[in-house]
């Protein structure tokens, strides 16, 4: 296993169990990240059958968001490890730290994916196809903080990717509607990863990393909740136009207000409020799915 010196001035960290290596690698103990790719990803498979889309896909798409976000940490891992060991959040992951080889965490990724792609084969050719438009966005990802002012909005797409899969595997096509849902959850991923970059700000600007905190500079905030806004505008309109009543309204309405308090958690650009608010984001789009459901349930 090739291994690497700890980051400067920092302790290397204790020796772990291959498991504890593995799950740390994709970061189990963390499930807020895949949960902001699966309340989406489920909120279009409602719109798309225009109600409770069965056990099926909703296991599929459940099974296939956790694998996808899972090799997609092995591949972000493996191509920021230079940049990790400069950023203090990130200084001890496994690649990074040298726990785990960067042959062996491709591997690993890739035995993911395959695992998802498994699930994909279970539903119909046209989400197949669309399947690999998903997989090159993934890919592509980590390498985009390289040379994009705003790699957020290529995460955006990448995070969004669940919604025109939705679609395909519901109807065997995607519409115009999921393409909107899609840009409209681009700017929630928008408001949480800049949230997130606000956090290392002061690390990136050192190593030369782009972000979307670095990239709006003094306007982070103003970018941060103006992002928020469109997210919920594009949504509302969408159950709106599906018929869906007012607890569905009254759910936007919950989820409005969890933007406004990220407002008062990042307004003072601190790295415990910024990450704060990120790390509760699941919980926003959580209640914007609930809304969906419960709209369809009492439509």
């Amino acid at each position: 296993m090739t291994s690497h010196p700890a980051p400067h001035g920092l302790t290397p960290a204790p020796r772990r169990g291959r498991f504890a290596v593995y799950l740390d690698l994709i970061r189990w103990n963390r499930p807020a990240g895949w949960l902001l790719l699966l309340w989406p990803s489920l909120g279009a498979l409602w719109f798309a059958a225009d109600g409770w889309p069965g056990w099926h896909l909703i296991a599929v798409f459940v099974l296939g968001t956790i694998l996808m976000r899972s090799a997609g940490c092995c591949v972000n891992d493996v191509a920021d490890r230079d940049f990790d060991r400069h950023v203090k959040r990130t200084a001890q992951r496994p690649v990074t730290s040298g726990e785990i080889s960067v042959r062996e965490a491709l591997l690993f990724g890739a035995v993911l994916a395959l695992v998802a792609f498994g699930l994909v084969l279970t539903t119909n050719r046209v989400t197949v196809y669309w399947s690999f438009a998903a997989l090159a966005v993934t890919l592509v990802y980590p390498y985009a903080k390289r040379f994009v002012s705003i790699p957020q909005a290529v995460l955006g797409i990448a995070f969004s990717f669940g919604i025109p899969m939705a679609f395909a595997a519901v109807q065997a096509t995607v519409p115009a509607f999921a393409w909107w849902l899609l840009a409209g959850n681009l700017f929630w991923v928008l408001a949480y990863d800049t949230e997130y970059a606000m956090v290392d700000r002061d690390d990136d600007l050192k190593i030369g990393m782009k972000t979307s905190a670095i990239t709006f500079g003094r306007y982070d905030v103003a970018a941060v909740m103006a992002s928020y806004a469109v997210f919920l505008a594009v949504w509302t309109w969408a159950g709106a136009s599906r018929g869906l009543g007012a607890v569905f309204y009254l759910a936007i309405a919950i989820a409005a207000g969890q933007a406004a308090w990220h407002w008062r958690l990042i307004r003072d650009r601190t790295r415990e409020g910024c990450f704060q608010a990120f790390r509760l984001n699941h919980w926003l789009g959580f209640a914007v799915f609930a809304g969906v459901v419960a709209g369809y349930g009492l439509r």
